[in-house]
């Protein structure tokens, strides 16, 4: 099993398994932050995760959610996206816009 070593801002060196991480990745890009409970004092700990970390851990198969997700469609939008998608040349429209 693979051990992940970090450090508890009470007790010092930790080690972890990929079980005991949890990553957040930013939806903006490749960096984000790790966290863990500390197996010593039960802290939570929220660490900032570069690039290199985030693609150590995941290599390590520790779980990820994303974060910062950018704004939800608006009822405006789906309904645009809906009358377009009436009309019986929706498709070519949709190809015209791509070129």
């Amino acid at each position: 099993m693979t051990t992940i070593r970090t450090t508890c801002n009470r007790c010092g060196d930790v080690e972890l398994t990929t079980r005991d991480v949890g990553l957040e990745l930013d939806a903006e890009g490749a960096e984000g932050s790790y966290r863990f409970s500390c197996p010593f004092c039960g802290t939570t700990q929220r660490k900032p995760a570069n690039q290199r970390v985030v693609s150590i851990l995941l290599a390590t198969g520790v779980g990820y959610e994303i974060v910062g997700s950018p704004e939800p469609i608006t009822e405006e939008e789906i309904a645009r996206f809906a009358k377009v998608l009436d009309r019986e040349d929706w498709f070519t429209l949709l190809v015209s816009s791509g070129s």
